[in-house]
């Protein structure tokens, strides 16, 4: 399997250096190069990527607004998007969460940890920092905006109680193979209580599913420890 890359970001160096790196892979091929968010939507229906590499701050049409229109596409169901940034802790980052993306990453990356992140959310994984993670769901996702399209606390109801145990220990940050350790589970059987709640309550992917757990309070919202004083 190949991985199609979109590249979405008005720098032409960086778009250049990514490029570089994913075609020295030979599972990854770059589709086409966004250099702004309403390019990035057009390209992404033209080539139905398997992965839009997003950049948040783009002129015009900026890459929270193209985030949304590519996650809300029916077409596009199967196009992940991973943000890039250089703030984690950032309300356009918990924004992007909030409408679909499946994972955040820093422009500090090394470049093994940048083709490993694009692996990770190609293949229907998310790619959340737990710290982070916390950290945003702490300031920004505790409380859903008014206009959320998230699921409620009421349809937690449609869950078992398995399901809403390994869905919160997915909110806390945990692995499949963590959560399999902790509940005497196999992993297999986590992942498929993980992929029932995410159908069940309309999560796009596992990062959708975290902010899900906390809107609907079914896990807390605890502050990140501090670092020193």
């Amino acid at each position: 399997m190949t991985i199609r890359v979109l590249l979405a970001d008005d720098q032409a160096l960086l778009r250049a250096a990514f490029r570089i790196l994913i075609d020295s892979c030979e599972d990854m091929e770059v589709v086409g190069e966004a250099t702004d968010g309403a390019q990035a939507i057009d390209l992404a229906r033209t080539h139905r990527p398997d992965l839009v590499l997003m950049d948040i701050c783009m002129p015009g049409t900026d890459g929270l607004a193209a985030t949304s229109a590519i996650c809300a596409d029916p077409e596009l169901s199967a196009t992940r998007v991973l943000i890039l940034t250089t703030l984690e802790i950032d309300e356009d980052v918990a924004e992007a969460l909030r409408v679909g993306a499946s994972g955040f990453l820093g422009k500090d990356v090394t470049a093994d940890g940048f083709l490993d992140a694009l692996r990770t959310v190609a293949f229907g994984e998310s790619l959340l920092c737990p710290l982070a993670t916390r950290a945003l769901i702490t300031r920004f996702l505790a409380t859903p905006a008014e206009d959320s399209r998230l699921a409620t606390p009421e349809d937690l109801t449609a869950l078992t109680a398995r399901e809403r145990e390994v869905m919160g220990r997915v909110a806390e940050g945990h692995s499949n193979e963590e959560i399999a350790q902790k509940l005497l589970l196999s992993p297999l059987t986590v992942r498929a209580h993980v992929h029932t709640a995410m159908t069940k309550l309309g999560a796009r992917d596992r990062a959708q599913l975290v902010v899900i757990a906390y809107h609907s309070g079914l896990v807390r919202a605890v502050p990140p420890p501090s670092v020193g004083r």
